[in-house]
């Protein structure tokens, strides 16, 4: 029992010794962050990378759309065979138009727009 208390008693000695010490450097590198966030030369930089992304942001955002549409044709797979259907639905209108033809025509038809 005694040594759980001497524990007990050593950890709180810890916590409030490095909890002092903690807040003392803590503060110490806020303040050194401060002044060099505040300084004139960051605050420049920092006003030439904002111009700059306000330009090219446009840009970048339709790189990135145009490169998620084409991953998304890729990946679904479905959208790449719509527009084959498309042509095929223009043949069978084609096929209609023939269909007043011999019917060695249309099949000669219908086999050629299924390949």
């Amino acid at each position: 029992m005694r040594g759980k208390i001497l524990f007990a008693a050593g950890l709180a000695v810890g916590y409030v010794l490095g909890t002092r010490a903690g807040r003392e450097r803590y503060d110490e590198i806020k303040r050194a962050a401060d002044s060099f966030w505040n300084s004139p030369r960051v605050k420049r930089r920092v006003d030439q990378v904002e111009d700059f992304v306000k330009e090219k942001a446009p840009e970048v955002a339709e790189f990135v759309s145009d490169g998620a549409k084409k991953i998304v044709n890729q990946v679904t797979g479905a959208s790449s065979k719509k527009p084959a259907a498309k042509p095929a639905a223009k043949s069978s209108t084609s096929s209609s138009a023939t269909a007043k033809k011999p019917a060695t025509r249309s099949k000669a038809a219908s086999s050629g727009s299924s390949s």
